[in-house]
């Protein structure tokens, strides 16, 4: 299963450089990098990114994050992927550009 982080296009470039992601905000409060599955990742974008430009969107597969991958009850009562250590680059599957247009981000076909 395909899990999304949404951050800002430039920490993903710094990510991209470094090979290492410890989180943004929530993330480093929370002492985790909080994802969203296919199922649950526009409704994160819009009550967590609302109308912000410049994000990025960014997936891996679950399974390859190991046992550090906590799957924790969140918003609306649902399953939320929580990852309790860094992320490393190589593990990321892809990547795209999250445009605001038309009062909502705009999703990668796939995810449509």
């Amino acid at each position: 299963m395909l899990i999304y982080k949404i951050m800002p296009q430039p920490n993903l470039e710094v990510f991209k450089r470094s090979g290492r992601f410890t989180g943004l905000g929530i993330d480093l409060t929370d002492g985790y990098i909080h994802f969203s599955t296919a199922e649950q990742v526009k409704e994160t974008a819009s009550k967590h990114f609302y109308s912000q430009e410049n994000l990025a969107l960014v997936w891996t597969e679950a399974n390859s994050l190991g046992e550090k991958l906590k799957w924790e009850l969140s918003r609306g009562n649902n399953q939320f992927p929580h990852l309790y250590r860094h992320w490393c680059y190589d593990e990321v599957l892809g990547s795209s550009k999250l445009p605001w247009k038309n009062l909502k981000h705009e999703f990668p076909e796939f995810l449509q």
